[in-house]
């Protein structure tokens, strides 16, 4: 065969080969947001996040959470965590502030990767690419549900079992769902009616939320709760209110609002600091 045609041919075929990726720099920053059409891991250059002693009326959950991910970083065994229940608990924000609050007693010893639910999919892609690393990971993937007909569920169990190759030791599952079994319960009524076997079936879908080793559990909390959380935001920004004055516009806030939660409280602080001309740190 003609040596010009072999070359072409060559060629031909470097072309279709998919290129070699060169691997991530972790050090670069840390925390990452996964995008898995480029298949590249961006830097984020400052994370949107509150101090750990700011989330108030979740002491039990940080603690535990503390402490499995210092084991973590630490190189000991740890578990996959679901954090499950009421919207705006700060479910997502103790993730991130234990996060923070770890490399601040390891210096640099974790990253932290943000994980779309509609990426999930692609989940065991990462978790190669995270396998030749040095540097301890924890995955977060926020608002992790599953809708009917949704299979991205089965990509996540395999993960989260381990699969054949098993989870990195330096990775770390974390997600958060409004969903203690992530799936809505007329998915698994559903299964149930129309199984061969109807245990069986819902048993596949409500099972997955066992693979995490972790359950933690967020409920709305009462005003005593929600007075705490405001107040502790008022001393950390020095906000010049009176207690008296705080409270009365933050149970009219809450009224307002139809709920006590985190998010609302948080919500209140950015008014209220408005209104009194008082810049939050970050902003």
């Amino acid at each position: 065969m003609d040596e010009t045609l072999l070359r072409r041919i060559a060629e031909a075929l470097e072309r279709l080969a998919p290129p070699v990726l060169a691997p991530p720099d972790l050090g670069a920053a840390e925390a990452f947001v996964w995008h898995p059409e480029r298949l590249a891991l961006t830097p984020v250059v400052k994370v949107a996040r509150v101090d750990l002693a700011l989330l108030q009326g979740i002491s039990q959950q940080k603690g535990i959470l503390l402490e499995n991910t210092q084991r973590f970083a630490g190189g000991l065994p740890a578990n996959n965590a679901m954090l499950w229940g009421a919207r705006g608990m700060g479910k997502s924000s103790l993730v991130k502030a234990v996060h923070a609050q770890v490399n601040q007693e390891r210096p640099d010893s974790l990253v932290l990767i943000e994980i779309h639910r509609e990426d999930i999919r692609t989940l065991p892609v990462l978790l190669n690419i995270l396998r030749t690393q040095t540097r301890r990971c924890v995955i977060l993937c926020d608002d992790l549900s599953f809708e009917r007909e949704d299979a991205d569920y089965k990509a996540l169990k395999s993960v989260l079992d381990g699969g054949i190759e098993g989870r990195p030791d330096n990775v770390l599952f974390y997600a958060t769902s409004n969903r203690r079994h992530l799936m809505p319960r007329d998915m698994t009524e559903n299964e149930r009616a129309v199984a061969i076997h109807p245990g069986e079936a819902v048993e596949e879908k409500v099972s997955l939320s066992d693979r995490f080793g972790l359950w933690l559990g967020f409920h709305n909390g009462d005003q005593d709760i929600f007075f705490a959380m405001i107040e502790g935001y008022a001393a950390a920004y020095s906000l010049p209110i009176t207690p008296e004055a705080l409270r009365a516009a933050a149970v009219e806030w809450s009224v307002t609002r139809g709920g006590r939660s985190g998010r609302v409280a948080w919500q209140f602080i950015q008014d209220i600091a408005g209104r009194l001309g008082v810049r939050l740190g970050g902003e």
